[in-house]
């Protein structure tokens, strides 16, 4: 009696073991499945623009990269302030240290969803809005970023361009500068996403 109580139990446990073997199992596939539906940027471009009567401010990030989930079109974008190229040097430190404050704030980013299902596997160009919250210099805000999404057979583009007002992000201007640098900024952006084979 004691030995096939013993057996009853052994195979209890087996069970309950082959049990979690499954369901640990499922889970890791079910994890795999979910990140490999998130597509990466293969390559970026965000440029930003101010524009004055006394100078023109502008640059560029090539290391930004954005997520999109095809699944549900959720996006993100993320981008380190000080990946931004700058014509001079001396432009470059005042953006990072008098008016981002980098050190304290090192990246800016994007997350939303685009307001339409587009299937991108299929050859076409399409008008979209991403509509989320722009984080920036601390500040978190509504944000809908009007573009366009281009797919070809190679994959697709993601463009957009937004304006970004100084004062909505605590982005202060000294007032010795305060005539060359605009209180609103132009930027633009290009992701482009390479087709799976």
């Amino acid at each position: 009696m004691f030995t096939t109580d013993l057996t009853f139990q052994e195979r209890f446990h087996s069970i309950n073991m082959l049990k979690s073997i499954l369901l640990v199992s499922g889970l890791t596939v079910l994890s795999l499945t979910l990140q490999a539906q998130n597509l990466v940027s293969k390559t970026s471009e965000v440029n930003f623009f101010s524009k004055t009567p006394l100078e023109n401010i502008e640059a560029k990030n090539t290391k930004a990269r954005a997520i999109i989930n095809p699944a549900n079109m959720d996006i993100a974008i993320k981008m380190t302030n000080t990946e931004f190229d700058f014509p001079n040097n001396l432009m470059e430190e005042h953006f990072n240290e008098k008016y981002m404050e980098s050190e304290k704030y090192p990246t800016s980013f994007f997350q939303g969803r685009l307001d339409k299902q587009i299937d991108l596997t299929k050859p076409g160009k399409h008008e979209v809005a991403a509509v989320g919250k722009l984080t920036m210099h601390g500040v978190t805000k509504d944000k809908t970023i009007k573009g366009t999404i281009n797919v070809t057979e190679n994959g697709f583009t993601m463009s957009g361009e937004f304006d970004v007002m100084l004062v909505d992000y605590n982005i202060e201007r000294p007032s010795i500068v305060m005539a060359k640098i605009a209180d609103k900024i132009d930027v633009n952006a290009v992701f482009t996403f390479v087709a799976k084979k």
